[in-house]
């Protein structure tokens, strides 16, 4: 019976050890995946915000005419620079009532100085220049004339070689080897006609002398400085007021040599009036450069005479900056038309001792193609102004 019993046991350890060898293997439970711990931020400090760099707002420049920019007004000094600059105040004042615009005026120190002022400001000048500095800043950097002087009637002015009254030069042949005495080698008149005429007639002056204006040419005339000097001439007034001969006689060809002069039987009596303002010969008024000196030499006239005239020359100019804006310009050239019919202008440029222009009239480039045959024939530059 315990035998039997074993065996039963036996049989049932063996069965289940079969049974366990042939079930599947247990499957492993899943490894759990830690979960990732997010890493702790550290809190970092806000950037401070950088302001965008500012481009610079361009500032308009100021309107030319502007208090900021005044229009430079520009008088060549061939004669006394005080007169100019109190004439030329009375124009800019005059100008400013009518247009509202600023004006300054100024005198350059020289006839190449004016006009290289033109040229370097080209948007805001003005300038009262003679012919032979009109052809060379037109052709320098495009200043374009818009008006031309007009003196009592004539729309033309000569220049005039003057000499001791009692010395013995009778032509401009005599002149060979003289002492010559002019204002400018930048003045038409004084310097650029005069010359052209020596070079067309074969003289050659000897020493020259630039005395710095026509009155210091009269005056070193007057004194013995030099031996002849060149300035400006105008025709002189008879005594019913009237001009010595007219345009229309002039271009005809009926002004005889002695005309240009007062009447000889007038020249003692030759005195300043009164009131200092005229040189009057017997009612004869003088207004060639001779009369600007009447204050300090009362009888220029019986020390100085003319010993030749030039050819006509076209006259001054009033002309603008090659980039002067049109509008401004228009104003201006209104206004100054409308300044020449007061009386205001005669304390201005109108002045005897002052420019002279009895009025003005419009100009064109064309009308001083003359001039520029001058500067050809002798090949004067700015550069030689200067010299």
């Amino acid at each position: 019976m315990k035998r039997s019993m074993s065996l039963i046991l036996a049989v049932t350890v063996i069965a289940t050890m079969l049974l366990a060898a042939c079930a599947p293997a247990a499957t492993p439970a899943p490894t759990a995946v830690p979960t990732a711990v997010p890493a702790t931020e550290v809190p970092t400090e806000a950037p401070t915000a950088v302001p965008p760099t500012e481009v610079p707002t361009e500032v308009p420049e100021p309107a030319v005419g502007s208090p900021e920019h005044p229009i430079k007004v520009l008088f060549v000094p061939s004669v006394d620079a005080n007169i100019i600059t109190t004439g030329g105040q009375v124009m800019a004042d005059a100008l400013n009532k009518a247009t509202g615009l600023t004006f300054e005026v100024s005198v350059p120190t020289s006839y190449a100085a004016t006009i290289e002022e033109m040229c370097a400001s080209p948007t805001d000048t003005m300038a009262f220049i003679p012919g032979l500095g009109y052809a060379l800043a037109s052709q320098l950097c495009g200043v374009d004339v818009a008006f031309k002087a007009v003196r009592y009637g004539y729309p033309v002015y000569w220049a005039e070689f003057i000499v001791a009254r009692d010395s013995e030069y009778q032509t401009l042949a005599d002149l060979e080897g003289a002492k010559w005495g002019y204002g400018d080698v930048g003045s038409t008149s004084g310097y650029m006609v005069p010359l052209v005429m020596f070079q067309e007639q074969g003289i050659t002056p000897g020493e020259t002398v630039q005395t710095g204006g026509h009155n210091q040419t009269v005056t070193a005339v007057y004194n013995g400085e030099v031996d002849f000097g060149t300035v400006f001439y105008s025709v002189p007034l008879n005594a019913e007021g009237k001009s010595a001969f007219s345009f229309e006689d002039y271009e005809a060809g009926k002004v005889t040599d002695d005309m240009y002069e007062i009447p000889e039987e007038s020249i003692a009596n030759c005195a300043p009036d009164a009131e200092g303002k005229k040189l009057l010969c017997d009612g004869w008024r003088v207004l060639d450069a001779r009369a600007n000196i009447r204050a300090e030499a009362p009888d220029v006239m019986q020390k100085v005479r003319i010993l030749a005239i030039s050819p006509a020359i076209p006259n001054d100019t009033m002309s603008f900056g090659p980039e002067f804006p049109a509008d401004v310009r228009a104003q201006i050239e209104a206004a100054l038309i409308a300044f020449a019919e007061t009386e205001d202008w005669a304390n201005s440029i109108g002045s005897n001792d002052f420019y002279g222009w009895s009025g003005i009239l419009p100009a064109t480039d064309a009308e001083y193609d003359f001039v520029r045959q001058m500067i050809e024939a002798t090949g004067l530059t700015l550069e030689g102004l200067g010299q």
